[in-house]
């Protein structure tokens, strides 16, 4: 019995190289962290403020799920989550510049080392180059 591949492109897709796998674990962390904030959101619920604590926990359930579909197609090295992701950090350097007051360093720091460490891992030259080669093999 002979087993044939599906009809597909001549070359299989590329792996995704580190920088790209350390870049999809650290928003894959993320999507975790933020489905935390929403499940604790829901847990203090009040009556005073209902409409807003379900609006925030949606907010965060459905950020987390976003952010998990764009770990796994960095993971898979699909080009199509790269720009949501890079937004993604650049709003969270945002929040880390915000929160540089707070009582320890750690909070903005790990906010802002993630972020660099992500963006870093998506526009490494490795990284690109799977991600344009993949892209066009799809096409």
């Amino acid at each position: 019995m002979t087993v044939t591949p599906p009809p597909g492109p001549s070359r299989p897709a590329l792996d995704a190289p580190p920088p790209l796998l350390v870049a999809a674990a650290l928003v894959g962390l993320e999507a975790l962290l933020l489905l935390g904030l929403g499940v604790v959101e829901l847990f203090h619920l009040r009556a005073v403020r209902l409409a807003m604590g379900v609006t925030t926990a949606a907010f965060f359930v459905a950020g987390a799920a976003a952010l998990a579909w764009c770990a796994w197609a960095l993971r898979n090295a699909r080009r199509s989550a790269r720009g949501p992701v890079v937004m993604a950090q650049l709003i969270q350097l945002g929040m880390a510049w915000n929160l540089r007051d707070v009582w320890s360093v750690v909070l903005p720091g790990g906010l802002a080392l993630a972020a660099l460490l992500v963006i870093g891992g998506l526009l490494h030259p490795a990284t690109t180059r799977v991600l344009e080669e993949n892209d066009r093999l799809d096409a």
